[in-house]
């Protein structure tokens, strides 16, 4: 093996510990206590917000997704179909996919829903109680709800893909 491939291999696989270690973390225990906080929860997200861990999360699975279509080039040598259709090429090709989609699946149902309820939430604060605040802030649990929605589809696809990846050389 040579030293390019060895860094992307490093590279892919911290980034994907990251990745799918991080997206475990607000699923079974972020989003629930979010949940169970309330609007009390929202100087904890303006903190991630500042954090910009809703830049860097997509940007480090970008990262996990590059690196990986770059290993399986070299490992397919250039994407030939013989070496796809074996099973480690099935195997680490399925996982490929499920994490792409994924990733889709993670920055538009679950970043970008989180983001405008993140917008809206000081806008509803300042309504006076009434109806106009009331509707602000079921807009905003209906947001939330769909993020956690897809939040838990992401981490079943980062699942599997995982497990497909894990034991693709062991076919």
């Amino acid at each position: 093996m040579d030293a390019v491939i060895i860094a992307l291999r490093i590279v892919h696989i911290v980034l994907g510990v990251f990745w799918v270690g991080t997206i475990f973390f607000v699923v079974t225990f972020l989003a629930p206590s979010m949940q169970a906080l309330g609007p009390q929860g929202a100087p904890l997200m303006q903190q991630l917000l500042e954090r910009r861990f809703f830049s860097i999360l997509p940007l480090t699975a970008a990262l996990t997704i590059v690196t990986g279509l770059l290993l399986y080039w070299r490992d397919s040598a250039g994407f030939t179909g013989d070496w796809m259709g074996t099973r480690a090429g099935m195997a680490l090709g399925t996982g490929g996919v499920l994490s792409i989609v994924a990733f889709v699946i993670g920055v538009f149902l679950m970043r970008n829903p989180t983001l405008k309820a993140l917008a809206l939430a000081p806008k509803a604060q300042q309504l006076a109680e009434g109806p106009e605040r009331e509707v602000a802030m079921q807009e905003i649990q209906a947001l939330r709800q769909r993020a956690a929605t897809a939040a838990r589809w992401v981490a079943a696809l980062l699942a599997v893909a995982t497990i497909a990846k894990a034991v693709a050389r062991y076919h």
